[in-house]
């Protein structure tokens, strides 16, 4: 083990990782219709998962943003049913397992989660498409214990464009603010991965509280619409939010963009969702990259990255979201939830000191979360729920 390993696992073991974003939840729907007895996580599931308890400790994860994503072809009342679902499997997981994980809602439980020993388990939706158009049910979410909503997926919804199909709204829609108001009185975060930069700039302009990116990475290093721009990295130290980088491969890569989208029209060729996660994908995703080698991301990629972010925001506005378990490939030495420590040890030789390191990996995303909480506690004396609809605001 090289000096720089150990000293990255000594930091983890005071100062452990909150990651902004894992799908396994949705990986266990498609994988074993939420049988969870066929996928214990006490036990190696690399065979099948870039997750289980003993590579979240390898890893040195102390808090966790489980995704309850929902693909965006399940629309209306059987996308708020999917995401339940989701929801659902995250508290199963958290009561199979109490000596290991327990949930979190606000900032003080994450660190109570950590002092006993336990990897405190949050919960973001993926998608506004999961609310289907109601601020109710957005209210519902957090009741359950959803902490962000990411604005969009890959689809474009009815009020707010995403980085990754056509614009319709210029941005947010006057629903879509009134959306993100709404988001800032019960005090849930603002997830701006996904969105498009103009969705991303008027966020900006709306949001009292700070915001999230749960898991993109710089564009100036990697020209992918998906990632952020540096004049919204530079108004994060205004707003006071987070961006956590990601390691997905087309992400952080150049080369690995034009590769991707052909991979992906394969899958599709095939009659499947380019994100299927079932056997049958993942074999079809595997004998893709055995006839076309797939160009490699590294933790060094990912480190270049942050290098750029911390330039432009600042490190007291960066994290890491790795989107395991959301993605077919991984950066060589990030191949699972217990690389953590790699890239720690890579940014250590990069001369990051030990409390940026901290910054990054714990402090930074309890922070986030708690001025969201303060923000939360001072609009609900301002002002109720909203009632508003989006045929009142948009129609």
């Amino acid at each position: 083990m090289t000096d720089s390993l150990q000293q990255a696992r000594e930091l983890l073991a005071e100062h452990p990782v909150v990651d902004g974003h894992n799908d396994l939840p949705w990986a266990l729907r498609e994988q074993v219709a939420y049988d969870l007895d066929q996928r214990d996580l006490t036990a190696d599931q690399s065979a099948h998962l870039h997750t289980d308890l003993p590579r979240l400790r390898a890893g040195g994860v102390g808090a966790q943003f489980w995704s309850v994503y929902v693909r965006t072809d399940l629309t209306g009342d059987a996308a708020v049913s999917a995401t339940l679902e989701q929801i659902d499997v995250v508290r199963q997981l958290v009561a199979r397992h109490p000596s290991q994980l327990r949930l979190a809602h606000s900032a003080a439980e994450l660190a109570e989660a950590r002092a006993a020993g336990r990897i405190a388990s949050l919960m973001g939706a993926e998608g506004g498409h999961s609310i289907n158009n109601s601020l109710g049910t957005l209210r519902g979410l957090y009741e359950l214990g959803v902490r962000y909503l990411t604005l969009t997926h890959n689809d474009t919804i009815d009020w707010a464009d995403s980085a990754t199909d056509e614009p319709r709204h210029d941005g947010l829609s006057r629903f879509g603010e009134e959306v993100v108001r709404e988001m800032n009185r019960v005090g849930m975060l603002v997830d701006l991965s996904h969105v498009a930069a103009s969705t991303m700039r008027d966020a900006l302009r709306v949001t009292e509280a700070p915001v999230l990116f749960s898991h993109s990475s710089a564009r100036a290093v990697c020209d992918h619409p998906r990632n952020i721009p540096d004049d919204v990295l530079a108004r994060l130290p205004v707003n006071g939010g987070v961006a956590m980088a990601t390691f997905v491969p087309k992400f952080v890569l150049p080369e690995a963009i034009a590769w991707n989208a052909a991979a992906d029209e394969h899958m599709r060729a095939h009659g499947l969702h380019p994100l299927d996660g079932t056997e049958e994908g993942v074999r079809l995703q595997r004998a893709y990259e055995a006839e076309h080698p797939r160009p490699r991301a590294t933790v060094a990629t990912v480190a270049d990255h942050l290098d750029h972010m911390r330039e432009v925001a600042g490190v007291d506005h960066l994290g890491i979201g790795g989107d395991y378990d959301g993605v077919r490939f991984t950066p060589d030495g990030l191949e699972d939830v217990a690389g953590y420590p790699n890239l720690i040890a890579e940014l250590l030789d990069r001369r990051w000191s030990r409390a940026d390191l901290a910054k990054l990996t714990w402090q930074n995303a309890v922070r986030v979360l708690g001025d969201a909480e303060s923000v939360a506690a001072r609009v609900q004396r301002e002002r109720g729920p909203s009632v508003a609809t989006l045929d009142q605001l948009d129609g």
